[in-house]
């Protein structure tokens, strides 16, 4: 893509799209494209503009709402045709054919391979007769003053002088 716009001069965002090879293996993955019931609206942004979008955010870990500043894509069409690939498989079918490709070039040693991981949730805290914390020793809500008693405890308090 040109960054700058010959017939007006403007300058256009860059942005790095895939190339030509792996675009054509992923168009051969996607779905047939839904014909819009009423036949009107706009017309659907461009795959590759929106593969190109989905993997920018992928890519740089930015939110769908940056893509608006990028000029590749809205920020709603491809989150949208994200949320319609993944149903459709799309991008676990991407990921198998990536493993297939590098088992292919480098081999994946598969007897060496483990799986690990946790399906509930970490306990909060240790055993029950677990050591306290050093923290603070006042409670939450409890602020003390620079003298070094709580607001409020009882001891010599000062009287205001009362006009006569």
């Amino acid at each position: 893509m040109d960054a700058t716009n010959r017939t007006s001069g403007v300058q256009e965002p860059r942005y790095w799209g895939m190339p030509d090879a792996l675009w054509e293996r992923i168009q051969a993955l996607l779905p047939p494209r839904p014909a819009h019931p009423l036949g009107c609206h706009r017309p659907r942004v461009d795959d590759r503009r929106a593969m190109d979008a989905i993997f920018f955010v992928l890519r740089t870990g930015c939110h769908w709402n940056a893509l608006n500043a990028t000029g590749i894509c809205s920020s709603s069409a491809a989150h949208r045709r994200f949320q319609e690939w993944s149903k459709a498989g799309v991008f676990e079918q991407i990921w198998a054919l990536g493993l297939q490709e590098y088992d292919a070039l480098q081999g994946i040693q598969w007897a060496y391979q483990a799986m690990d991981g946790a399906m509930t949730k970490a306990p909060l805290g240790g055993e029950k007769n677990r050591a306290q914390s050093n923290g603070p020793q006042q409670a939450g809500d409890e602020a003390q003053s620079a003298g070094g008693r709580p607001w409020g405890a009882p001891g010599r308090r000062r009287r205001r002088r009362q006009l006569q």
